[in-house]
């Protein structure tokens, strides 16, 4: 199997709690947290981890946060590689509210990287073995211009590594400017970002992700479709792959679940269609989860024999 590796720029330690209400002003009284590992590229190492491969998750920490953030995947037992920065790395909430069902996400600014930091990653991903898969998701840290991404991607296309970029807006257009991504995967508000014109019709989300691919931005773009699954192209092949009626009960996770699903079959060498059908499984699986938890091996192998029988 080709050797998985992650990165990820603005990791975060998670907390999940409830509470009855939500309402301004008073007390809200919440359950004891959950505390769980967060960021783009850690979620990929970690949702890969569930799914039985193996990943080596490389990213910055710094504080008491960012040692509870590396002692917590050091129980999950996720490969990791860490660099230590002067901030501490951020902390974020998600609460659900059990009268509503409802909801909240406070996402906390990303601890910034300093100029030495970062060119420190860098040479971390210039030590990476050619040949492998380098997943570099997750928003940038504040203050850190989009160059430094492109520029970070160049050096691990120039020795040999096939990058997957999971990200969105001004970042995901630069990436796909370079050419050469492995992977890709915008939902189809992002896409149409991307191409510049509405995308109104289905055969325009092909049209647009086909353009992707013909213009050598990408090998293979993943469109997210919510509810309607995901449409895929490669220079080959589109396939449609429609998820199962499963009960959602928290959309995060999802996105990074069926990334990490992606991966593994990439890392195999799986065709199009079974990397897609396996990414749906692994993203509708964490959806069954409350909180920020990912897809678990059982419920993405039961939903993936679910869409493999249709």
């Amino acid at each position: 199997m080709t050797q998985i590796f992650t990165l990820t720029l603005s990791p975060s330690l998670d907390s999940a709690t409830t509470t009855a209400k939500m309402y301004a002003e008073g007390k809200l009284r919440c359950t004891t947290p959950l505390f769980e590992p967060g960021g783009g590229g850690i979620n990929v190492a970690r949702a890969i981890t569930y799914l039985g491969g193996r990943a080596h998750a490389i990213f910055p920490i710094g504080g008491p946060t960012g040692d509870h953030l590396k002692a917590l995947l050091d129980q999950e037992g996720v490969e990791t590689e860490t660099l230590k920065t002067q901030d501490w790395t951020r902390q974020n909430l998600h609460v659900h509210v059990d009268s509503s069902g409802e909801q909240f996400r406070f996402v906390m600014p990303g601890a910034h990287l300093n100029e030495t930091e970062f060119d420190q990653l860098v040479e971390r991903v210039k030590k990476i073995p050619a040949g492998s898969i380098l997943v570099i998701s997750g928003s940038l840290p504040p203050g850190t211009a989009i160059e430094k991404l492109t520029y970070l991607v160049k050096q691990a296309q120039s020795i040999g590594l096939q990058c997957i970029v999971d990200s969105s807006g001004d970042a995901l257009k630069a990436c796909l400017d370079l050419g050469g991504l492995a992977l890709v995967k915008p939902n189809q508000n992002e896409l149409s970002d991307l191409i510049g014109h509405p995308l109104e019709h289905p055969d325009d989300v092909r049209n647009a992700a086909q353009e992707l691919v013909q213009r050598g931005a990408a090998e293979r773009v993943v469109v997210s479709l919510g509810p309607q699954g995901a449409l895929a192209v490669d220079g080959d092949h589109c396939v449609h792959v429609v998820p199962p009626p499963v009960k959602k009960r928290s959309t995060v996770g999802a996105g990074d679940s069926m990334v990490g699903a992606m991966t593994l079959k990439l890392a195999n060498g799986a065709d199009l269609l079974d990397t897609v059908r396996f990414g749906v499984a692994a993203g509708s699986a964490a959806t069954l989860n409350l909180g920020t938890k990912l897809c678990s091996l059982a419920d993405t192998e039961r939903l993936y024999h679910y869409i493999c029988q249709r």
